[in-house]
């Protein structure tokens, strides 16, 4: 018995002891049951001053399983014993262990031999996050999670589709010779640079890319620059389809840009010029700069009648804007593009031209400047070396396309697809990520079954990517705010590993569920922690400032009470050591 209870203060007990501290290990951090006519209350030693140890209470052993949380205190008359090491799993652990429902992490450092586990359903079911300052220990902790979900004996999460957005091309180390152990496990790579040989270059078909996304893509700042996105993707439904199938409605569209010329009241040098821009680059065979037009008793090409007379005025305007007339047809609406056919970004950049020109935005200077600074940002997307990401080699299907995503060569099933986005800029990468969460998202949103097929997303550096951005102002949402707040019912978890985790979005880590927070250091990140994470406490922000590299304390749903766990290695771990400037600086001398 360690002591006698003599007082409460909220939900901490105060024991005075009776015991030689000096012949017993550090009793802080370690739990104590609370027992008096059958009733046992956990606590856990936070601290002791002047031989008064102070135990928070944690919960209740009720049937032999405990719960947590209390309702009622212990009697002053209680009995206090260290808990027993036979009935410390129960608290700190699984204490049932199940293959296929629970999950080994790392040891306790605390109470030697204990394994620490967690439940797969409360961890893996909900939305999670790991921080840590540089140099804890969160690439092995995440390394060492994903690993040990397949290193079980009797049974395979062949299903498991876990989708690892890697900010520095750490994890391809840990997980690419995973099939080698389990050999059901596959390991898909996909790179954003394109001289590694062992991964597929990333690469996404433009066509599923949708009015948000291009939005992103193209950096736009204000939801006024969004119809002119949207104009250009639907005439990309037109110009970039085989003419033979849309020529009705594609001489129309040009049309229908010449009269807005022809009724301007340009001057007519303009205007001649204006229309011989269109029709050099927008032509069909009907409607051309060597289209024939017909009059009693003579022929001319049309760019024969937009000739300008001596007194400076086109002289056949009339009989071209009666000709133009005739290939207007607003039967046919315009209309978004269904993903069913291929175009590329070179077909964009002339969608978004004549976007330009059809909207009448030569009118409007400021309009102008605003849908201008796209069309120049298209340009530079296209003349740089991040337009191999978009040059899709062939059609395919956005369903296709999600499903190819989890296939690897040998048509087995890729468990851990990991995105290397080490070799783009930042804005870039997020950009990339974005996008690939609203497709992922989208596409379990439209299961016929609902979350019959998982989604992880662990976005590595996610303070990087998940942020307060502006996107809820520019289309409405933030994708990643929407996964944490949407995505749990179809199937769609992030996991958040982050060193900065102030700079994360507020709503993001509010839904997140579980947490493994190694040593944090910064003063900003550690208050940010306190206020922003559910359930954290007082004694678990104290335990931050002094973990060990790889020791971590993990609380949520997941785990009966916060526990600090000593994570197993990883094997092989990810390649997150810090440069050897020994190994690098010293040569030995001769």
């Amino acid at each position: 018995m360690l002591g006698t209870i003599i007082g409460t203060e909220e939900d901490t007990i105060l024991v005075k002891l009776n015991i030689n501290l000096n012949e017993f290990q550090n009793l802080v951090n370690l739990h104590v049951i609370m027992e008096d006519d059958g009733v046992m209350i956990v606590g856990e030693i936070t601290d002791i001053k002047d031989g008064i140890a102070y135990i928070n209470l944690l919960g209740e052993i009720i049937n032999d399983k405990f719960v947590f949380g209390v309702i009622r205190k212990p009697s002053f008359s209680s009995t206090v014993k260290l808990i027993s090491k036979e009935k410390i799993p129960m608290v700190i652990s699984v204490d049932d262990y199940q293959e296929k429902k629970d999950l080994y992490i790392g040891t306790s450092p605390l109470y030697e031999g204990v394994k620490i586990g967690l439940n797969i359903n409360d961890f893996f079911s909900n939305h999670f996050a790991i921080f840590g300052s540089t140099g804890s220990g969160k690439s092995w902790g995440v390394a060492n999670l994903i690993q040990s979900i397949f290193r079980k004996q009797s049974t395979v999460a062949y299903r498991a589709s876990i989708f690892i957005f890697d900010a520095y091309g750490e994890y391809h180390a840990a997980f690419k010779e995973i099939n080698k152990m389990v050999p059901e496990v596959s390991f898909k790579a996909y790179t954003t640079n394109t001289k590694f040989s062992d991964s597929e270059i990333l690469k996404i078909p433009l066509w599923l890319l949708g009015i948000d996304d291009l939005a992103l893509l193209l950096n736009a700042e204000k939801p006024t620059q969004l119809p002119i996105i949207e104009k250009a993707l639907k005439l990309v439904n037109v110009f970039a389809r085989d003419e033979g199938a849309v020529i009705k409605q594609k001489n129309s569209i040009i049309a229908h840009a010449i009269l807005d010329i022809l009724s301007s009241g340009r001057p007519s040098s303009q205007i001649r010029d204006q229309i011989f821009s269109i029709l050099s680059t927008y032509r069909t065979k009907d409607l051309n700069l060597e289209t024939q037009i017909y009059q009693p008793g003579y022929v001319r090409s049309l760019k024969q009648c937009l000739l300008i007379d001596a007194s400076g005025k086109i002289r056949e305007i009339e009989l071209i804007t009666k000709f133009i007339q005739s290939f207007v047809d607003d039967t046919i609406p315009l209309t978004m593009p269904d993903g069913t056919f291929k175009y590329g970004l070179e077909d964009l950049r002339l969608a978004l031209d004549f976007a330009l020109i059809s909207e009448g935005t030569l009118n409007s200077e400021k309009v102008y400047d605003e849908a201008n600074v796209l069309k120049i940002r298209l340009q530079t997307l296209i003349n740089s070396d991040y337009a191999v990401y978009f040059d899709y080699p062939e059609y395919i299907g956005v369903d296709e396309y999600i499903k190819n995503l989890l296939i690897v060569a040998n048509g087995r099933k890729a468990q851990i697809i990991n995105f290397n986005i080490n070799y783009v800029d930042d804005r870039f990468a997020k950009t990339l990520t974005k996008i690939y969460s609203r497709l992922l998202f989208e596409y379990s949103k439209n299961l016929d079954k609902r979350a019959s097929l998982p989604f992880h997303i662990v976005l590595e550096e996610a303070h990087r990517y998940v942020q307060n951005d502006n996107d809820v102002n520019l289309i409405g949402y933030n994708i990643f705010d929407r996964i944490t707040k949407e995505g749990r019912k179809y199937g769609v978890m992030l996991g958040l590993i982050s060193q900065r985790p102030s700079d994360l979005s507020e709503t993001a880590i509010s839904q997140c569920s579980n947490f493994l927070i190694f040593k944090m250091i910064h003063p900003r990140d550690v208050t940010y922690i306190r206020e922003m994470v559910p359930n954290i406490t007082n004694e678990i922000v104290k335990r931050l400032r002094v973990l060990q590299p790889g020791n971590c304390v993990a609380f949520g749903n997941a785990f009966q009470v916060p526990v600090l766990i000593k994570l197993d290695k990883p094997s092989p771990p990810p390649s997150s050591s810090s440069c050897d400037i020994s190994e690098n600086w010293f040569i030995d001398r001769k």
